[in-house]
């Protein structure tokens, strides 16, 4: 059985997620065991802000919806705009299950670096929503069928470059060089390859190289830090860190990630 190069053992984050579509569809399902049903699957998408949002499947033979995209569209109408990670659980135990055709066409469409979570020989793993269509080709609403961009698709014999997620508001200042580092709490980085996924709507991708992983505390963060990420100050860097992680402490460990752009064009 092929599994993508991307796939990976779930984290706590994921694991949760997995539980929220199983409690879901436990509570909503219209059928008994080995019945069939017009709610038989639900689904739990995670949000770029870890907030999660679910829904279950509505079947009808003309094609009714499946719990992935019920679960995109409660998202969307709860202001999500960029997601993470997306599963679909079985009624009665019957686990996680791995999106049909189309939700994965979906998928790459509008989320192609979201994370999905698909059953295995080696149970559940999450793969990226692009490793699941190999040379598909997106369909975006502003350009119709897009051509084939190698930059957001795995080799089928190797992992991809790690996406590192930024708010859109940053694009401008990443392309033309003013931003050059990122600070993060507890989302670790690699050095080498990686792809920059900044989400806007639709989201742009670019390549990128970590050159640099610096670990240190808040309250080491120096002004060369923050003038590397377009700011002022120190004061100023840890002041915007605190509003996008509440619980962060000044005695917490944080990473400073230093990166280069290797191709200005990107990819929407």
């Amino acid at each position: 059985m092929y599994v993508p190069s991307s796939a990976r053992a779930l984290d706590d984050d994921e694991r949760e997620l997995v539980e929220l579509a199983r409690r879901t569809i436990d509570a909503h399902t219209d059928a008994g065991p080995d019945e069939d049903g017009i709610h038989t699957m639900g689904a739990a998408v995670m949000a770029a802000d870890y907030r999660m949002f679910a829904g279950v499947n509505l079947y009808h033979f003309t094609g009714g919806p499946c719990a992935e995209l019920v679960a995109l569209g409660a998202a969307r109408a709860q202001g999500a705009r960029q997601m993470r990670c997306i599963v679909a659980v079985g009624n009665h135990g019957r686990g996680v299950i791995g999106p049909c055709g189309r939700d994965r066409q979906v998928f790459v469409d509008y989320y192609p670096a979201m994370r999905v979570i698909v059953p295995t020989p080696a149970g559940p793993r999450s793969v990226l929503a692009a490793d699941l269509m190999p040379l598909t080709q997106r369909w975006t609403p502003q350009a119709g069928m897009n051509g084939l961009d190698p930059s957001l698709y795995q080799d089928p014999e190797t992992a991809g470059p790690p996406i590192i997620r930024f708010h859109p508001r940053y694009l401008e200042d990443v392309r033309s060089g003013a931003k050059t580092k990122t600070t993060r709490f507890r989302d670790p980085a690699q050095l080498g390859p990686a792809r920059l996924v900044f989400e806007s709507d639709p989201e742009v991708v670019l390549p990128a190289e970590v050159t640099g992983i610096r670990h240190c505390l808040v309250s080491d963060l120096t002004d060369q830090d923050a003038q590397a990420e377009g700011l002022t100050t120190a004061a100023e860097l840890r002041e915007g860190l605190t509003g996008h992680y509440p619980e962060l402490a000044g005695t917490d460990e944080v990473d400073v990630i230093t990166f280069q752009i290797n191709d200005k064009t990107g990819a929407a």
